[in-house]
C-alpha cells in the first residue's frame, strides 16, 4: 500500500466516524447536554495523556507546556482554541439531542467556506473569483433557508463560526495534534471538574447516579474523541490540502442522511432549497481549489525547469 492510500484511509476513518457521531451522542440524550461536555473533556484528557504515554511522548508533552509558558501569546492563543472548540463540542451535543442533526450538518457543510472569509480577513489569503462566488452563493443559501424559516439558523451558524474560529487559532499553533488536545483539554480541565463536583453535589449528576451503561458510554466518550482526531493528525500529514478539503464533506453528508432517514427530522423543499445553494457553492469551492492547486504546481515545476 502506498503513502497516499494510507492518508486516504486514514482521512476517510476519521471524517467517517466523525459522521456517526450522532449515533454515539444520542445515547446520552437523557443526560444534560453540558454534562455530556465536561464529561467529554475530562475523558479525553484522560485518555489522550494516557496515548501519549504509552507513544512515550510524556517529555516531549512537557517541553511543549514550558514552551507555552514562555510565549504568551501561543499560550493565549491555545486557551481560546480550548474555549471555542469546547463551545463547538457543546453546540453540536445540544444540536444532536435536541432534534437539530439537519441543521448540525449545515453548519459543518458552511463551516469550510467560512474558514476560507477567515484566512482573507486574518491571514490576508487572497481568495480566486470562484471562490468568492462560491462564499456568495453558501451566503444565498443561508439566506434562503432564513427566510424560509423566518428566523437565522442560529445552530448551524454558530457551529460554523466557532469551528472556523478554533481553524484560525489553530493555523497560529504549531503544535502535534495529539499533545495539542491534551493540553486544550488539560486548560479546560478545572472548570469540568468544578462543575461536575457542583451537580453531584445538588444531586444533578447522572454519572455514577443511574446505570452502568450511561456511565460507560460517558466515560467512552473521551476515547471517541480522540480516535478521530489521531487517525485525522496522521492522514493530513499524507495528502494534499485539497484532498482532505474534498474527504471532508463526507462528515456533513452522513449526519445530514442520519437526521433525515434515521432521526426523521424535516426536510422540506425550505430545507432543500438551501442546501442545494450550499452543495452547488462547495462544488465550486472545490473545483476552485483543486483548479488552484494544479496551476501552482505547474507554475513551481516551471521555475524548477528554468532554474536547471
Amino acid at each position: 500500500m502506498n503513502i497516499d492510500r494510507k492518508g486516504i484511509l486514514y482521512a476517510v476513518a476519521a471524517y467517517a466516524i466523525w459522521g456517526i457521531f450522532p449515533l454515539y451522542w444520542k445515547l446520552l440524550a437523557h443526560v444534560d447536554s453540558l454534562e455530556v461536555l465536561v464529561s467529554r473533556v475530562i475523558w479525553s484528557f484522560v485518555f489522550t495523556y494516557l496515548f501519549i504515554i504509552i507513544i512515550k511522548q510524556r517529555q516531549l508533552l512537557l517541553e511543549d507546556l514550558k514552551l507555552l509558558w514562555k510565549d504568551k501569546k501561543l499560550f493565549l492563543s491555545l486557551l481560546s482554541a480550548s474555549f471555542v472548540i469546547s463551545c463547538n463540542w457543546f453546540l453540536y451535543i445540544f444540536a444532536v439531542n435536541n432534534n437539530h442533526v439537519v441543521d448540525a450538518s449545515l453548519g459543518y457543510y458552511i463551516n469550510p467556506l467560512i474558514t476560507v472569509v477567515f484566512g482573507m480577513i486574518f491571514f490576508k489569503e487572497k481568495l480566486s473569483k470562484l471562490q468568492i462566488s462560491a462564499v456568495i452563493v453558501a451566503f444565498i443559501g443561508v439566506l434562503s433557508l432564513t427566510i424560509g424559516y423566518g428566523e437565522v439558523p442560529w445552530i448551524a451558524l454558530l457551529i460554523a463560526f466557532s469551528f472556523a474560529s478554533y481553524s484560525a487559532l489553530k493555523k497560529q499553533i504549531t503544535l502535534n495534534a495529539t499533545r495539542g488536545l491534551v493540553i486544550e483539554t488539560l486548560f479546560m480541565l478545572p472548570v469540568a471538574i468544578v462543575y461536575y463536583i457542583y451537580i453531584m453535589s445538588t444531586n444533578k449528576a447522572t454519572f455514577l447516579q443511574l446505570n452502568w451503561q450511561t456511565d460507560l458510554i460517558l466515560v467512552l466518550g473521551g476515547i471517541v474523541t480522540a480516535i478521530p482526531l489521531v487517525l485525522f493528525a496522521n492522514g493530513a500529514k499524507l495528502l494534499p490540502q485539497y484532498v482532505i478539503g474534498f474527504i471532508q464533506y463526507m462528515t456533513p453528508t452522513i449526519v445530514l442522511v442520519l437526521g433525515i432517514v434515521l432521526y426523521k427530522e424535516p426536510f422540506t423543499k425550505t430545507e432543500l432549497i438551501s442546501f442545494m445553494f450550499i452543495w452547488l457553492s462547495i462544488l465550486i469551492f472545490t473545483f476552485s481549489t483543486i483548479f488552484e492547486t494544479k496551476k501552482r504546481i505547474q507554475l513551481q515545476q516551471k521555475t524548477v525547469d528554468l532554474d536547471l
